[in-house]
């Protein structure tokens, strides 16, 4: 509490010649305050404000960590790259996957750590995503208010595309967890309160965002555009712009070195209407909690941070997909930090609204509101958890190779990518013969290693008794294109029987024998 002198009034309105105290609460925020004037701080809040959606977050990313042990096709190339040695690579980023090269080096020292399973593979999402939540509530409490602050916290670990790379051995978290860190740090500046290291901080943030994934450098637009809503000062700007250049610069040659790479994201489709209605429907449901805050040009407030950040980075990226497909809802994942922001707000304004009438149903409201939430989104939750909500199990599949395979056996992956089932599960493939294979992943420093030729690999099966198929499961299979996966399949067509086939999880295992010799 603070004391604050003011002139008192008489019952008649007369002001008394004397000055009284007034007790005043410190507020946290207040709203529409102007950018760069500083706010006073209420620390006694801040473990409350922070740790109980920190907590909320955690619990929602260990329910089903292990989702029934599986790990589907993008999480097993996270899994493999992570076991090898740092020079192995370092040695497979100079031909794929460069732009997941610190994410890859961080995976593999946690994995030298604490051992390779689902736990070490995910919980680095898990606890970014609780730092992401953090920040949230932070922002919340700053721009809008001590209920604000946990609402928006709290939603946050809701919200469907965060449930699902809350659990993803994946860097999206991580890179959510730094736009968050940046733009705490940004309206910082903006209140007034930073430093030379707040600054250093930010550069720091963004480059690391940049570096796990270099399209989170979307994220400066949308704070670009924070900073003409709130008319921020010209110093403000200059730093701004002098950190976020420092921040391009340290991205910029994982940036130009990564694009002789694109080919890797040439299975994403061309942009359609239809892809950008679940956007188009969050930024809808944002735009709804900004009327709420009723925000105004020029003063700092939740809806010119939460809405740019919202809407920004998600239509930059439906732009260049025009150009180039790259519209992935993963990519601007740090974007659903602004809807948890602008619903905070919301759930805020519904408290401060309902407190005058009824005080003790309006501490009820988040709590009541989060709960509905939750029951509501169950089904989902619970959907995101299990082994079918991703396109396939490369350790299900495993397990029947286990069961299947005999001595002398020989294996082959159509497509090749499916080797991955085997670099994840090596013991399952022991005493089988990867008969296509001409190179391993390792030693061509790729994720599939090379095969031989059409001519070769039809040579070895031909020599075969019986070989193993290993691939998609028919309601996910695409047309085979490759020749040397037309040269696998037509061999097995024309002179192997199938005699058992499983499908399991989005893959699919075959024994194929040999045809009898006429």
């Amino acid at each position: 509490m603070s004391t604050r002198w003011t002139r008192c009034r008489s019952t008649g309105g007369t002001p008394l010649s004397a000055p009284c105290p007034t007790a005043v609460a410190e507020a946290p925020v207040v709203p529409g305050a102007p950018a760069g004037e500083p706010i006073p701080r209420r620390r006694s809040e801040r473990p409350f404000l922070w740790v109980v959606p920190v907590v909320w977050t955690v619990g929602l990313g260990l329910w089903g960590l292990s989702r029934q042990d599986s790990v589907w096709r993008d999480e097993a190339a996270t899994w493999q790259v992570a076991r090898r040695s740092s020079g192995a690579i370092g040695h497979m980023l100079e031909h794929v996957d460069a732009v997941h090269g610190l994410y890859y080096l961080l995976m593999h020292a946690l994995f030298g750590w604490f051992g390779s399973g689902t736990t070490t593979l995910r919980l680095p999402s898990v606890l970014a995503m609780a730092v992401a939540a953090a920040c949230v509530t932070h922002l919340g409490w700053r721009l809008s208010g001590a209920w604000a602050g946990p609402a928006g916290g709290l939603a946050l670990g809701l919200l469907p595309a965060v449930q699902f790379y809350l659990q993803e051995g994946r860097p999206y978290a991580l890179v959510t967890a730094g736009a968050g860190v940046a733009t705490v740090l940004l309206v910082t500046a903006l209140q007034g309160r930073a430093g030379r290291r707040h600054w250093a901080g930010y550069a720091v943030a963004v480059a690391v965002c940049g570096l796990l994934n270099w399209l989170s450098l979307l994220m400066l637009a949308a704070h670009l555009v924070t900073l003409v809503w709130v008319r921020a000062s010209r110093a403000v700007l200059v730093r701004w712009a002098v950190a976020s250049a420092l921040a391009v610069a340290a991205v910029l040659p994982l940036i130009l070195f990564s694009l002789g790479q694109a080919e890797q994201v040439s299975w994403i489709p061309p942009l359609t209407w239809h892809m950008l209605i679940g956007p188009g429907v969050l930024v809808a449901i944002g735009a709804l909690g900004c009327l709420v805050d009723r925000p105004r040009a020029g003063r700092l407030s939740a809806s010119a941070v939460g809405l740019p950040l919202l809407a920004v980075p998600q239509l930059l990226l439906a732009g260049v997909s025009l150009v180039k497909p790259l519209f992935l809802d993963r990519y601007v994942l740090f974007s659903m930090l602004g809807l948890a922001l602008l619903i905070g707000t919301a759930l805020g304004a519904a408290v401060r609204a309902l407190r005058p009438r009824l005080p003790r149903a309006s501490a009820l409201l988040v709590p009541m509101a989060v709960a509905v939430a939750l029951a509501a989104l169950l089904p989902q939750s619970l959907a995101k958890r299990s082994p079918a909500s991703r396109v396939d199990d490369v350790l299900a599949v495993a397990a029947d190779v286990r069961r299947m395979k005999q001595d002398g056996d020989a294996v082959v992956f159509v497509p090749a990518a499916r080797r991955d089932t085997a670099l994840v599960s090596p013991d399952a493939f022991a005493g089988v013969r990867d008969i296509a294979l001409a190179r391993g992943p390792v030693e061509s420093g790729t994720l599939k290693g090379e095969e031989a030729p059409p001519a070769r690999i039809r040579s070895a099966m031909l020599a075969q008794r019986r070989i193993l198929l290993v691939t998609d499961a028919a309601s996910v299979a695409r047309p085979v294109s490759a020749q040397r996966d037309e040269v696998k399949s037509a061999v097995l067509k024309r002179y192997f029987t199938e005699v058992t086939d499983i499908q399991v999880r989005g893959r699919r295992v075959a024994v194929y024998e040999r045809k009898p010799s006429r």
